[in-house]
Parts: structure tokens; C-alpha cells; sequence
């Protein structure tokens, strides 16, 4: 993990692996010119070498007449972001949209219970970063979420204690914000989406800011996640890859986390893989942290030169647990839980997520209503905002307001939203009435508008 003559910098774990992480790419990559009368068509195949790469752009889920002309299509887009300018077909889709997504980070929330009960600082971080980790199992899906409806939102109840809100606070560019709650933490996030097209793949920069509070602890952690990079969008099997560092930063002590997420390389070498150390304030390892996004994390304690400490065994922190077997859409049993009713609260806002027509019909298999359905929301929202501006009116969220703060990330600034309490005063009323009907859900209609008269 280490260099006994050169103690590991905060900054970098690795000197060889952390130049070369900073670098979209991989060895195995191969730029695939004149397939098919296609120029610059770059094809990857992780498991394989660059001799493969024509034989790999074949494979995928696309049928050949779609996907040619879907490349075509595309191609004026290069280099651009991508993020909700283009309108793309639902067979691409997962029958989940953005702000669902976001709660999918909650599935292994008790390691912040974990990080707020330890009296160990350093430990606190293990179980905090091992948390950030976690998500990234789900995050390889290759479906894409459906975009949030702006004023659409997700709530999500009865797991562990917590409670979840989120809402689509902004259309152009597209920003949602979250927050989340039990009696160990509170999570906030404001989240804004950056893309680059590269024609067949995407580079994807999570600019946001991201926040933990320990109740118990008393801290405050701040998170920075690595950037991810969809391959083979279009012509091969589609993958996903995240090269690059996790910070995670103790804002109330100073100490912090970072650990490297290695690209995947030849044949595969090195993919999932993560390393890293926690430092002190005084930016000494103290910690040292290893295993596979996709798999488990562990940690021992190292001395000054990031060595393991003789006498200490690497201890497992986190595991993924088992998924269902041949899943469509590569759902996690948790995935199924958060577009279940199961974990939707009583008298479900109208604007939830699991409420989209086109959400339901592509989660029941009917692609033609789905794409119909998805067609007249896009049509519904460009009416209300015609009317808003045509009333010199502006868009509020409901469950968030904007603060005038600007964060800085290493892909640009973002406008933070912050939790105004509104939600958990309705949720209150609701749950502690008995004078409020409960609503069946199948009667709710799917109504995030600012106008709802007008749609």
C-alpha cells in the first residue's frame, strides 16, 4: 500500500496509477475507423483486447437499422453536453427517473448509523466513505433514468428509520436536490449533472455538493465523487467506469479520506478496484482502505509510511448484498423497494416519481405507451413554462430553497439548495391525523405542474 522511503501525500496514492487515473481511457481501447462507413467510432471492450474491438461493436442491445440511424442522428452532438438537450428513445430507458436514482444511496445508510455511534474519528470516516462507495454497484447499470419533470419529486419511508425527499428544483440546467434523515444523520445534496458526448460514449461530471451530519458525532462530512464515463453507448455492449479520486472530508476536524478508483485496463486489469488511505488533520495515514466497488471494502490501521501495522488484519467494512438472478433492468432488490409503494409514505405527493405514466409503462413492458406517455409530459412541461413566462412568473420549489450560495467543484460551480422543513411539517400533520382520508395511490395522478390547470 506503501513505500517504506516515501510516505504516501494526501494528494496521491500510487505515483504511477495516480497520473495516469486522471486520464479518460483505457489500454484496451481502439478507435474502430470505417465500420461501417462510420469515422471516429471508438468501441471498448473491458474484458478484452484491442483485435476484439470490430467483433465488440456488433454486440449490444440495439438492432442494427435503430442503432445506425440513432449514430447518425448523434453525431452533431460531439463534444457537447449532453445532459437534456436531446430527446432520446425509451428503449434506452430504466423505469426510474433521476431523483429515484438518488435514493438508491441509501440502501447502506447504516454505515452512517455506524460512523455516528464510533468514538474513533478515523474509523468514522471508514464507515462514512465505505457508505459514498456502496452506490457505485448500482451506478453501473446501463439503463438511463428518466429526466425529473420540473417540481417532480421522491419520497421514500420505512427503510432504516430514515426519511427521504427529493425534488427536481430545476429545469434548464437540470438540478435536484435531497435530503434525508433518521436519528443518526442528515443528508443534503443539491446535484447538477455535467456530460461531454464523445459519439460512443459519454463523460459524466458529478458537479454537486454533498453533505453529512452527524447528530451524535457532532460533524460535518463533505463529499467529492469521482467522474464516470459511459462506454459503447451505441454500437458494443454498453459499460461503465469510474477512474478517478473520492474525497471525503471531516469539515468539523480536518481529517479526511481519498481514495483512488482505478481505470479499468487490459483484459480488465484493475477495474472495480479501490485504494486509498485516511489521513489526520495533520495529513498522516492513519488508515488504509482496499477493495472493489463492485464486491467489499476493508481497512487496517498503517503506520506513517501507509504500511499495515504488524499485528492487524484487514477487516472487511462493507459487502454488496446478493442481487435477484437474470433482472431485466440489473436491478438491486433495493432498486425494486425504492419504485415500490412499499416504501412510499401515506398520502403519496402527486408529483412522486413512481406516479409517471411513461415510468409505469416501461416497468410493465409496454415500450409504445411509454414513449407516447413520455412524449406528452415533455409536450406538458413546455407549456407550463411558455405560460410562467408568459406571466413573467419564476419557478419556487416547495420542499427547498435556494440559499445564494455558490460551491465550488473541480467541474465548475453550483448554486446550493437547502432543506426548508416543510416537508417533514406536512408528513407530521399527515401521519399524526386521523381526521386526513389516506388516499389509495392508484387514484393519484401524476401532478408535479406549477400550473395544474393548464396540464
Amino acid at each position: 500500500m506503501g513505500s517504506k522511503d516515501e510516505k504516501p501525500e494526501s494528494g496521491g496514492l500510487f505515483s504511477a496509477i495516480s497520473s495516469s487515473v486522471r486520464f479518460w481511457g483505457s489500454a484496451v481501447q481502439k478507435s474502430v475507423n470505417g465500420l461501417l462507413g462510420y469515422d471516429g467510432l471508438e468501441v471498448i471492450n473491458p474484458e478484452g483486447g484491442t483485435e476484439d474491438a470490430e467483433a465488440e461493436a456488433e454486440r449490444g442491445r440495439w438492432k442494427k437499422e435503430d442503432r445506425d440511424g440513432y449514430w447518425k442522428m448523434m453525431q452533431k452532438y460531439i463534444g457537447a453536453d449532453v445532459t437534456s438537450m436531446v430527446t432520446l428513445p425509451v428503449i434506452i430507458f430504466e423505469p426510474m427517473t433521476m431523483i429515484q436514482k438518488m435514493a438508491e444511496l441509501m440502501e447502506y445508510c447504516h454505515l452512517l448509523d455506524l460512523a455516528d455511534e464510533t468514538e474513533d474519528p478515523y474509523l468514522r470516516l471508514v464507515y462514512a466513505s465505505s457508505w459514498a462507495i456502496s452506490v457505485y454497484f448500482a451506478y453501473q447499470r446501463t439503463w438511463k433514468p428518466f429526466n425529473p419533470i420540473l417540481g417532480e419529486t421522491y419520497e421514500m419511508v420505512n427503510h432504516e428509520g430514515i426519511t427521504f425527499i427529493a425534488e427536481q428544483v430545476s429545469h434548464h440546467p437540470p438540478m435536484s436536490a435531497g435530503h434525508a434523515e433518521n436519528e443518526h444523520f442528515v443528508y443534503d445534496i443539491t446535484s447538477k449533472l455535467k456530460t461531454k458526448f464523445l459519439g460512443n460514449s459519454v463523460e459524466v461530471y458529478p458537479v454537486g455538493r454533498t453533505r453529512v451530519k452527524l447528530k451524535r458525532a457532532g460533524v460535518v462530512l463533505d463529499l467529492v465523487p469521482p467522474p464516470t464515463k459511459v462506454n459503447n453507448l451505441i454500437f458494443g455492449r454498453t459499460w461503465v467506469d469510474s477512474p478517478g479520486e473520492m474525497i471525503m472530508s471531516n469539515l468539523t476536524t480536518g481529517d479526511k479520506v481519498v481514495l483512488y478508483f482505478q481505470p479499468c485496463g487490459w483484459f480488465g486489469a484493475g477495474r472495480y478496484e479501490v485504494d486509498g488511505y485516511v489521513y489526520d488533520a495533520a495529513e498522516e495515514p492513519r488508515i488504509l482502505m482496499t477493495g472493489k466497488w463492485n464486491e467489499s471494502m476493508s481497512y487496517q490501521p498503517c503506520d506513517s509510511d501507509g504500511e499495515p501495522i504488524p499485528g492487524t488484519e484487514l477487516k472487511e467494512v462493507w459487502k454488496v448484498a446478493a442481487t435477484p438472478e437474470n433482472d431485466k433492468f440489473q436491478y438491486t432488490y433495493f432498486a425494486h423497494k425504492i419504485n415500490s409503494f412499499d416504501t412510499a409514505p401515506k398520502n403519496l405527493l402527486p408529483s412522486d416519481s413512481r406516479l409517471r405514466p411513461d415510468r409505469f409503462a416501461l416497468e410493465h413492458g409496454d415500450l409504445s405507451k411509454s414513449g407516447s406517455e413520455k412524449s406528452s409530459l415533455e409536450e406538458k412541461q413546455r407549456a407550463e413554462k411558455k405560460h410562467r413566462e408568459s406571466l413573467g412568473e419564476q419557478f419556487t420549489p416547495r420542499w427547498f430553497n435556494i440559499t445564494g450560495e455558490i460551491c465550488p467543484t473541480p467541474w465548475g460551480d453550483i448554486e446550493v439548495y437547502e432543506y426548508n422543513g416543510k416537508y417533514s411539517d406536512l408528513r407530521n400533520a399527515v401521519d399524526n391525523s386521523d381526521a386526513i382520508e389516506e388516499i389509495d395511490v392508484k387514484s393519484i395522478k401524476f401532478s408535479p405542474w406549477q400550473y395544474p390547470d393548464l396540464c
